[in-house]
């Protein structure tokens, strides 16, 4: 991501940012979970302290034990704040069949099934770590999102998929089966994040060089290492073309790390999205660095600490770029019309 300058992206600094207190949030809001679908043990592969799935060993670098499930709370509480409380974009009205790609402990397809209690959702991912107490009309499968779908062709009025980077090897083949397996007039939205933020990466400043560093070598690992890109972000509306998508739509936020902005409301999410760096982070880079870097766990955690003064660091203004697109299946003998120009917005 090019590096933006706060005023470039309409984010003013709160002048006493350097006075803040963790304190001074509410950790009332802080969301937890704690139930999952299955404990079998044989589902999981433990490592350096953390479990993973072992459905498809390997093919997702996030741990799913409940430190990461309390942590994807979060980033769906972001989520909220930077689409104004709203669940979806594309403008579907009274959907019968919703598909969730990568539902991870579920809270998106459970806040669908809430909203939409006469539509049927099918939410998937690798781990059985989802909420036993969900709605009646939505239904969790274990499933690699990356295999071919067995769905009925045209079945889906709504496919959603939301925070997958660095976990799939081919887009393109992803969102043929989207395709393929929504009804014509159906929308596809796709929600992703950058892991460059606008850090200046020729500065000598410590703040700047590790968050170049972190990124650089996500980003390395995914185009040379794991052939899971990282750079998934930059190429969704091409992906969404290239796959025969009408109507699409491209927004694009700003997530702050850090409650630095004085706007409220980029400064509540910037609260949020510092706990997103802080909490996230450890589970973001140790099998990665461990298994594909070759790194020790030690250096793991003093990488992790590190990091994590430089995150909390109130001297500190930075941000990094989400986005959302949207797409439509054209209805058959339909003439496609020029897609929307992408829309930017500071969260």
């Amino acid at each position: 991501m090019p590096k933006m300058l706060p005023e470039e992206a309409n984010i003013a600094i709160d002048a006493a940012y350097d006075k803040y207190h963790d304190e001074d949030d509410d950790d009332r809001m802080t969301y937890t979970s704690g139930q999952s679908l299955a404990s079998n043990v044989t589902r999981y592969r433990y490592e350096n302290g953390r479990r993973y799935h072992a459905f498809r060993d390997g093919s997702y670098y996030g741990p799913n034990d409940e430190k990461s499930m309390t942590q994807e709370t979060i980033v769906h509480h972001l989520w909220l704040l930077t689409l104004n409380d709203k669940l979806f974009l594309a403008p579907i009205e009274n959907p019968q069949m919703i598909l969730d790609v990568g539902t991870g402990t579920g809270l998106w397809a459970i806040d669908m099934a809430d909203y939409f209690p006469s539509a049927e959702i099918i939410a998937t991912d690798l781990s059985p770590t989802q909420d036993t107490t969900a709605p009646p009309n939505i239904r969790f499968e274990i499933d690699d999102a990356s295999s071919e779908w067995t769905y009925p062709e045209s079945s889906f009025d709504f496919v959603h998929a939301r925070g997958l980077t660095g976990c799939i090897k081919d887009w393109p083949y992803l969102y043929q089966q989207c395709y393929k397996h929504l009804k014509p007039g159906g929308y596809f939205e796709h929600l992703e994040f950058s892991v460059q933020t606008n850090a200046d990466p020729n500065s000598d400043n410590h703040a700047d060089k590790m968050y170049t560093a972190f990124s650089n070598s996500i980003l390395n690992l995914g185009e040379e290492k794991t052939g899971m890109t990282f750079r998934t972000i930059e190429s969704m509306r091409g992906f969404m073309e290239q796959a025969g998508f009408v109507d699409i739509v491209e927004k694009k936020f700003v997530w702050p790390i850090g409650p630095w902005p004085s706007d409220p409301h980029l400064k509540d999410m910037g609260r949020w999205g510092e706990r997103n760096w802080a909490d996230g982070l450890e589970g973001w880079v140790l099998a990665l660095y461990t298994r594909v870097l070759g790194w020790t766990y030690t250096e793991v955690q003093q990488f992790v600490s590190e990091f994590k003064a430089v995150i909390k660091d109130r001297k500190n203004h930075y941000y990094h770029e989400v986005r959302c697109v949207y797409g439509r299946k054209p209805f058959l003998g339909e003439f496609p019309t020029a897609s929307a120009a992408p829309v930017s917005a500071g969260g």
